[in-house]
């Protein structure tokens, strides 16, 4: 088995795959409607008419809030793999899992009582 036998399904992949993503641009570029007017280039904020520019800074805050968000998010998908193996790890796995989820309820109920959590 030579060398180009073994990355040949893998130059046809990219092949293939650059080949669709350049199709399905030309596509795009094709068939979008070229209608320009003034709503179409205004900045949407959840149907809020804008009062001042996007390029205002934000609080501290806003983006504690979004690491919160991140890392309960993550700290969560944990919970997943230990759910679909809960029968192997019996008292073990279940006890690990409540000193996690109790680890986590402390930083949660941390964050809340020193206001991480109310940004706006």
């Amino acid at each position: 088995m030579s060398i180009l036998d073994a990355y040949l399904p893998v130059v046809l992949f990219l092949l293939v795959a650059l080949v669709v993503t350049a199709a399905m641009l030309a596509a795009a570029a094709l068939i979008h409607p070229s209608r320009q007017n003034i709503v179409k280039s205004q900045a949407y904020e959840c149907g809020i008419e804008t009062t001042t520019d996007a390029r205002d800074r934000y609080s501290v805050r806003y983006y504690l809030v979004a690491m919160l968000f991140v890392v309960f998010d993550v700290e969560t998908v944990f919970l997943f793999p230990w759910a679909v193996i809960l029968d192997e790890l019996l008292l073990f796995g279940l006890i690990e899992m409540g000193i996690f989820l109790g680890i986590l309820v402390i930083g949660y109920a941390y964050a809340w009582r020193t206001g991480a959590l109310d940004w706006a």
